[in-house]
């Protein structure tokens, strides 16, 4: 599919939002393929908005003619109610990070899924996968925990701060990958002493929630780590991790091909991943 465009608008949702690179990974790219790419950052908190105001969000980018509209922390599950159509994906998954509207109509897609496989495939590409502990299991975790399972983990072991969250994440996966193949857990310490591997899926590491999301001890070195957080891009876990001799994998993968994956939604072209790949590089090295 090739849509040629002379200008196109987007945005981003959520709540903490003015490091994201998102935006501009989409309109450098945008320029890079001939056309203008205007991507706004909708940042819930300095508006004092909350997931509770998505309907006049959805309302207002259809009425000012957006394209599409990403969504991150903490409305990815929220806004899947009131679109008006979701991909097998997203609704397999109950969470929505790529809407893109088309004809006053919104379509739900998920890019965080195929976004964090192709980043573990070439970062973390022949690790052990027997067992898996991921921490979350929020909107951004429900992609990832099928994205874990998907990449051959043979039982995930899910923790959330909400405990019947993880059970019910941990419920749907079965349903699709078959019984036993995900549960919720609930000794974190044990869990770990078995473990593989940890996938790391809760704010926690953000340059404003600085910190651990587990205890230090709990990190053993033969383990590998996978981090979603990207800003900063060396996280508290991932120094620990790599300071005990764990494999490590940072959330630029994640954060790079789930921008190609909603580029291609929303403009209808095929963009250039490695392109993109190096221009988040290039940001992420000029804020250090």
């Amino acid at each position: 599919m090739s849509t040629k465009h002379e200008s196109i608008v987007c945005g981003l949702i959520g709540s903490g939002i003015q490091a994201s690179l998102t935006p501009s990974m989409h309109e450098q790219e945008g320029q890079a393929q001939g056309f203008r790419y205007v991507y706004k950052k909708i940042d819930l908190d300095p508006l004092g908005l909350g997931a509770g105001d998505l309907p006049e969000l959805l309302t207002a980018a259809k009425r000012m003619g957006y394209s599409g509209l990403n969504i991150t922390f903490p409305c990815k599950q929220a806004i899947v109610p009131l679109l008006d159509e979701l991909s097998d994906e997203a609704r397999a998954l109950n969470a929505v990070n790529t809407v893109v509207i088309r004809d006053g109509r919104t379509i739900g897609h998920n890019t965080d899924c195929s976004g964090f496989a192709e980043g573990f495939r070439r970062g973390l590409p022949d690790v052990k996968m027997d067992k898996v502990v991921q921490l979350g299991s929020g909107g951004a975790g429900a992609a990832v925990a099928h994205a874990v399972l998907s990449l051959g983990a043979k039982q995930l072991t899910v923790f959330d701060i909400d405990p019947s969250r993880a059970a019910e994440l941990a419920a749907s996966l079965c349903e699709r990958f078959g019984a036993g193949r995900c549960i919720a857990g609930t000794d974190l310490a044990a869990a770990m002493a078995e473990t593989d591997g940890l996938v790391h899926c809760t704010p926690t590491g953000m340059a404003k929630l600085p910190g651990l999301p587990l205890p230090e001890e709990l990190i053993d070195g033969r383990i590998w780590v996978a981090e979603i957080v990207y800003f900063p891009l060396e996280t508290e876990l991932l120094r620990v991790a790599r300071a005990k001799g764990c494999r490590t994998l940072d959330g630029g993968g994640m954060a790079v091909f789930q921008a190609v994956g909603a580029f291609r939604h929303f403009t209808g072209l095929e963009p250039d991943a490695e392109r993109m790949r190096a221009h988040f590089l290039s940001m992420v090295g000029s804020k250090r």
